[in-house]
């Protein structure tokens, strides 16, 4: 596994001094309890906010030299409510790829199958969904444009539970057998112990303790991070 995104010392108003690599075809957690910073670190990571100390380098390059349409579709992001734009689930979807010229007739159908939706809520309005509907098409509009890495803030904590498992099921599928590289908020620690094969641990701004899931939540080394869990 080689390091696909290298956080190195960043910090902002809102985070500091954060140390991490992401590894290629990964699934990283992270926790903490509200206000820690994790919503920040991920905005950091598709330049919607920019670090004033330190640097992210992406495959070996700084992320502020990617031009950033570009930058956005490598580095997908999933926001906790769906943002979507008024019209159809297909105008949605094809958004992204139409940019490049990259859709093609049966895209929709495919990204559709992924979040376990049928073909025909193409063409419904998005205003008639539910949020879990909503919710789902987001993360497949993110996904048309084939990013490889996925950042995702507590995608799944508005779903009822056959939808927080039917997405659970995709991120490891995307992860196992398309070679994704995700990074997760939860506020779900059964979910954060399922899912994520390394772990951060957020406390005011700082990544205080990291590592692989398991090791991580059988033998807390901080004081915060045993507090958080007994919390």
């Amino acid at each position: 596994m080689k390091k696909l995104i290298e956080v190195d010392h960043v910090s902002n108003e809102r985070v500091s001094n954060v140390h991490f690599s992401l590894m290629e075809g990964s699934l990283t957690t992270i926790i903490g309890p509200s206000g820690a910073g994790k919503s920040s670190l991920l905005l950091l990571l598709n330049r919607l906010e920019d670090p004033d100390k330190g640097e992210i380098h992406f495959k070996g390059k700084k992320i502020s030299d990617f031009p950033i349409s570009e930058l956005r579709r490598n580095i997908g992001m999933v926001f906790q409510q769906a943002h979507l734009f008024d019209g159809t689930v297909e105008e949605n979807l094809k958004f992204g790829p139409s940019l490049r010229k990259k859709w093609e007739q049966n895209d929709g159908v495919k990204l559709l199958e992924k979040v376990q939706l049928s073909e025909e809520f193409l063409t419904k309005e998005v205003e008639n969904l539910s949020g879990g509907e909503q919710q789902r098409v987001a993360f497949a509009r993110t996904l048309a444009n084939n990013p490889e890495v996925l950042l995702l803030d507590e995608v799944t904590s508005a779903l009822d539970m056959r939808t927080v498992e039917l997405m659970e099921e995709l991120l490891h599928k995307l992860v196992k057998e398309e070679g994704k590289t995700i990074l997760m908020i939860t506020h779900d620690l059964k979910q954060a112990k399922r899912l994520g094969s390394y772990t951060l641990f957020m406390n005011e701004g700082k990544v205080e303790e990291q590592g692989e899931t398991a090791s991580l939540f059988q033998h807390p080394k901080t004081a915060a991070l045993k507090h958080f869990f007994e919390g």
